[in-house]
């Protein structure tokens, strides 16, 4: 069989995709490592409405695929749009869409060729994550044909017309909105993201060096950071997968919180923060969590520098070691009343052990918008609050 075929496909993030194939009927088969079904009851449509899993489901506005929530047997899930006339009426596209409504894919064949079937595309696992690709494979033979090529044996079908097909169809994938990531940056919907690189900027003064210290965990915890970590500005690096609330709270002297590092609601979190470790105590966190997690507190050198094109999605910290230069903030807008929020701040840290509490304040606004903010001469560490995702582009001063 030619299903287990190992495509580059897109990333998607790993969220409830609400999925649907135009006028067309839709079903859904949750493939093995083999390529096949493991049984009758991986196969969703309007006779079999929703999987024993409960990830996969048809909803009141198509196909429900609940991606965080699918068995680890399961590594494919392909989608088809199917008629129960000779031919379709219009010919399907397969379209997925975010709980915030963002869309997400959308995968169109353009052509037909007189069947009644489609596997339009399939959403696949790889490195913890999902991606999308399309299939484009037609079958004459209808919703039994498509079936019985992935193992299932339809009641009171002909055989030998099953047994044609498929019919391999023209398509293409379209990604809305989204840009080829560059090495060590975010990816929606992949949990764990990848580590970005780590590697210091150089002749930065602002902050300890040390080895980066890592800790995971899943919900409401408590954490003690290594004792060994040096006291001074750090920068705290976390991910929160899926949907849910995550804050990070410093615990004092009483074991008691203090001001809060993190309070975010925003789908799967990825972000830094910068913190002054204190001097002559355990460094000691709180975190509340409703899914898996990762702390990571790394030296302030280690963070990303605003050079180029830098993309990213949540908070940030970022530091500028150079000349001044301006940089365009291109916010794309969040999830939520207000289509998410935008703060940029600016702190001088030249001579300074900790941060100033009196930063400039370059930008504070909500919604979607592009921006262009000046950057003073360095050293500067860039604190970029962000609910949603983002693009900063820097173009140097005329001299």
């Amino acid at each position: 069989m030619d299903h287990i075929t190992k495509a580059t496909g897109h990333w998607v993030p790993s969220v409830a995709l609400r999925v649907g194939t135009g006028d067309a009927e839709t079903a859904a088969l949750l493939l093995d490592s083999s390529g096949q079904v493991r049984g009758d009851a991986d196969l969703v449509f309007h006779g079999q409405p929703a999987h024993p899993s409960g990830a996969v489901r048809l909803g009141p506005s198509g196909l429900v695929l609940d991606l965080n929530t699918v068995e680890p047997a399961v590594e494919r899930i392909v989608v088809a749009g199917w008629t129960r006339r000779s031919a379709f009426e219009a010919i399907p596209t397969l379209r997925a869409v975010a709980p915030d409504g963002a869309d997400v894919v959308t995968y169109s064949v353009a052509e037909d060729a007189g069947v009644s079937a489609v596997a339009l595309g399939v959403f696949f696992r790889e490195d913890e994550g999902w991606k999308f690709d399309g299939l484009g494979q037609g079958y004459g033979s209808g919703l039994a044909g498509l079936i019985a090529s992935y193992g299932i044996e339809p009641a009171d079908a002909d055989g030998a017309a099953i047994l044609a097909g498929p019919v391999p169809l023209t398509g293409v994938v379209k990604m809305p909105g989204q840009a080829p990531p560059a090495e060590g940056e975010y990816v929606p919907g992949l949990y764990p993201p990848p580590e970005r690189p780590y590697e210091l900027v150089e002749g930065w003064g602002f902050g300890p060096v040390f080895e980066p210290f890592t800790v995971e965990g899943q919900g409401n915890q408590v954490v003690t950071v290594d004792p060994g970590l040096p006291p001074g500005p750090v920068l705290v690096e976390v991910t929160h997968e899926g949907e849910g609330h995550f804050a990070l709270y410093p615990l004092d002297e009483q074991n008691k919180d203090e001001e809060y590092v993190y309070a975010v609601s925003l789908p799967d979190l990825r972000g830094s923060r910068a913190f002054h470790v204190p001097e002559g105590r355990p460094l000691r966190f709180r975190v509340v969590a409703r899914n898996r997690w990762t702390l990571r507190l790394k030296p302030m050198a280690a963070a990303r520098r605003p050079e180029g094109v830098v993309r990213g999605y949540g908070p940030e910290v970022l530091v500028h070691p150079g000349k001044g230069v301006d940089l365009r903030v291109d916010f794309a807008g969040g999830p939520g009343h207000g289509g998410g929020m935008v703060i940029v701040r600016a702190h001088e840290v030249a001579g300074h052990y900790r941060m100033r509490l009196d930063p400039s304040l370059l930008l504070h606004e909500s919604g979607a918008l592009r921006r262009t903010v000046p950057i003073m001469d360095g050293p500067v560490v860039v604190d970029l609050y962000a609910l949603g995702p983002w693009t900063l582009t820097t173009r140097e001063l005329d001299s």
